[in-house]
């Protein structure tokens, strides 16, 4: 699949579910109102949608929510879309999580040919965590790494870089996820879906002043490593673990974007930071073959723009995409 600017969308990330166990600050108000449970996929008509874009050329799978996890049988989704790994159909299948269910699914996950999964973590703060999640008990977070690593998932940490609020751990993170084994990514904030009383122009630290606080103790080395997503990643020289950027607004990725996004009730967004969106749902409900849903898909990259338009300053206080990142998928 070639979109109109010749890039090859390989990348396909589904949103399983748009409920979360957690109530992140920057993600999501604290009183949600999540779809009705009707409006959902069946994990059969997933599978299936998931099963034509690795048709049409799709190499790598990532399911995410809210959190993936918590949907009622999501192992018959992963055990099933593994058989695309053994095929060679598909290259990676994996997961965005933010580790409350760990503990219960990394054996699992490792069994169905996951390798390597994301975990969101901003902070090593137990009370800093339960504040930032509004919900999440870190100690519980903890037991899920520890399960990852037993059964022998590669972890990857997403830390969402917030200004007065976790930049002075910045430090500790690398330190931290040099002792365990794990490489670390900071993202920026991202102006999606209200989010009550908090202010993201208060939220948000631009990360080239993150790495220039962080250079201050580590030497990051350059590297030309990547893992398909949009990450700039460099080796930190003391800990020999990765440290990758996501800069959404400071330096847009767009020129290389290979992704598009698929909610859980069968919307694709050809890009996270634009409202187009063609709906999968209805051809794949109007015919047993998939002839009317690849259509459906083709038309749809055909459309996939060049690039986002976020935002984030004073006059544009408003969120510059109205849906929350759980309903699009982390």
């Amino acid at each position: 699949m070639i979109d109109p600017f010749g890039r090859s969308i390989s990348y396909l990330r589904v949103s399983v579910t748009d409920r979360c166990d957690f109530r992140c600050v920057y993600c999501m108000a604290e009183d949600m109102t999540f779809l009705p449970k009707a409006d959902l996929l069946s994990l059969e008509e997933l599978d299936r949608l998931c099963s034509a874009f690795v048709r049409m050329g799709v190499r790598k799978l990532r399911l995410t929510g809210g959190e993936p996890l918590v949907r009622r049988g999501i192992m018959t989704l992963i055990d099933g879309l593994g058989r695309h790994l053994k095929t060679g159909a598909l290259d990676e299948l994996t997961l965005t999580t933010n580790g409350s269910q760990l503990e219960k699914y990394a054996d699992g996950l490792a069994a169905a040919g996951v390798k390597r999964i994301n975990v969101s973590l901003d902070t090593l703060d137990s009370d800093k965590f339960t504040e930032l999640t509004r919900w999440g008990k870190l100690d519980k977070v903890m037991a899920g790494l520890k399960a990852a690593k037993a059964a022998g998932l590669q972890v990857k940490i997403n830390a969402v870089a917030l200004r007065g609020v976790n930049d002075m751990e910045f430090d500790d993170l690398i330190a931290w996820c040099g002792d365990e084994g794990f490489d670390l990514v900071f993202i920026e904030v991202m102006p999606m879906g209200e989010i009550g009383e908090e202010a993201r122009i208060d939220q948000y630290l631009p990360l080239s002043m993150a790495r220039s606080q962080i250079q201050r103790k580590w030497t990051l080395e350059e590297t030309d490593y990547k893992t398909g997503g949009p990450a700039r990643y460099y080796t930190v020289a003391e800990t020999g673990r990765r440290l990758g950027f996501i800069t959404p607004l400071t330096h847009n990725f767009c020129e290389s974007c290979n992704r598009v996004r698929l909610t859980c009730t069968g919307t694709l967004y050809m890009c996270l930071g634009q409202n187009d969106a063609a709906d999968l749902r209805a051809p794949l409900r109007a015919s047993e073959s998939d002839a009317l849903l690849e259509d459906a898909i083709r038309g749809a990259i055909a459309r996939k723009p060049k690039g986002h338009d976020f935002i984030i300053d004073r006059r544009h206080a408003p969120a510059a995409v109205p849906r929350h990142m759980s309903v699009t998928g982390g």
